[in-house]
């Protein structure tokens, strides 16, 4: 088949458009493509409009992803192969998950040629993607963490599921996994210094011991009941559809434990005050749905103890996302580090983890 394939959005042609269509419509003809607009974060994302004569079958308005062009990014995404692994999850795993995604167009991945993935943009049938900066209220919340719970007890603790996608879990997660570590002490530092007065001055010394010990910590971190999670469920990666919500960017997506995605979601998407007006009512919410979904063996203290410790994930995720830089924009990256700052220091985070 030929590839579709591209490096930078200036490849994104009529011909290229083509290529993508006769994927699933050899009589659909493409006549024009426009490139809406072009964001550059931890990868390219470009919105195109795409003229062909068969509007009552197939999207004019798509969605592509490319490696980012920000090399900051590019360096960081590389070596785990990020966007190829949200490339195979389309191709592999979407059609078996119970959360709202774009439809899938097409997607191409090569080992050191790159990946593009081409979605349904959202907004083609009025859905309205998130912002990273958005705070949600309690009613989206408790609708957001519905449909995690779904998603989760889909997976949850399915031997089958982990041997039939075993890469999820693979050498180039492992490779991910060990990046992460090798690089958590200097990028914690340079993080927790640009933040500054954002993080509380009693929080350095305890995410600088955490960076010391991360392996400890993730070993920790992943044991109890596995099944498929997100791992990166802030407000910029949902979109809204007649005021139900769907989950983008699908790159980190892994084997692990379902509360991590709450504690990512809660304390990325909700204001501190409105996290903590609400935050035990929305993991009752999501228990209570794991086990309408047929889950057993739920324990809601424990499961609170549990979402205390993941809260230290998303902290040093917008904390390294600040070091790295080029990633994301730097006042939602500020804000987003205030969120999650406060969470681990409302719940003393560290301390749920022995290190």
């Amino acid at each position: 088949m030929p590839s579709i394939l591209v490096r930078h959005p200036n490849e994104l042609t009529i011909d290229w458009a083509q290529r993508v269509v006769n994927k699933h419509y050899s009589h659909v003809v493409v006549s024009n493509l426009d490139i809406v607009s072009v964001e550059i974060g931890t990868t390219t994302r470009i919105r195109v409009k795409v003229e062909h004569n068969a509007p009552a079958i197939l999207p004019g308005q798509w969605f592509v992803k490319l490696p980012s062009m920000a090399w900051q990014a590019r360096i960081i995404t590389a070596l785990p192969m990020l966007l190829h692994t949200e490339v195979r999850f389309y191709n592999e795993v979407a059609p078996s998950v119970s959360v709202t995604v774009p439809r899938f167009l097409a997607a191409q991945s090569k080992p050191g040629r790159g990946a593009t993935l081409v979605l349904t943009d959202v907004t083609e049938f009025g859905a309205v993607p998130g912002n990273p900066g958005d705070a949600l209220t309690f009613s989206q919340a408790a609708m957001v963490v519905e449909q995690l719970a779904n998603f989760h007890a889909r997976f949850w603790n399915k031997e089958s599921f982990n041997h039939t996608y075993s890469w999820l879990a693979g050498p180039i997660r492992r490779l991910e996994d060990f990046l992460g570590t090798a690089m958590a002490v200097p990028l914690m530092k340079r993080g927790l210094h640009q933040a500054g007065e954002l993080v509380p001055q009693k929080l350095h010394a305890q995410a600088i011991h955490y960076a010391r010990h991360r392996r400890q910590a993730m070993r920790f971190l992943t044991e109890a009941s596995q099944t498929l999670v997100h791992h990166d469920c802030h407000p910029g990666n949902l979109f809204w559809d007649q005021s139900q919500p769907g989950l983008l960017d699908w790159q980190l997506v892994r084997f692990g434990e379902g509360i991590s995605d709450i504690a990512y979601f809660l304390s990325t998407a909700l204001k501190p005050e409105t996290r903590r007006l609400h935050e035990a009512s929305l993991i009752a919410i999501y228990a209570q749905c794991l086990e309408e979904n047929g889950v057993v063996g739920i324990d809601l203290r424990v499961m609170l103890q549990r979402y205390r410790a993941h809260l230290i994930y998303p902290f040093e995720a917008m904390l390294v996302t600040l070091a790295v830089g080029g990633m994301m924009n730097p006042e939602v990256n500020y804000e987003l580090i205030r969120r999650t700052a406060a969470a681990v220091a409302d719940l003393e985070a560290f301390a749920a983890i022995s290190l």
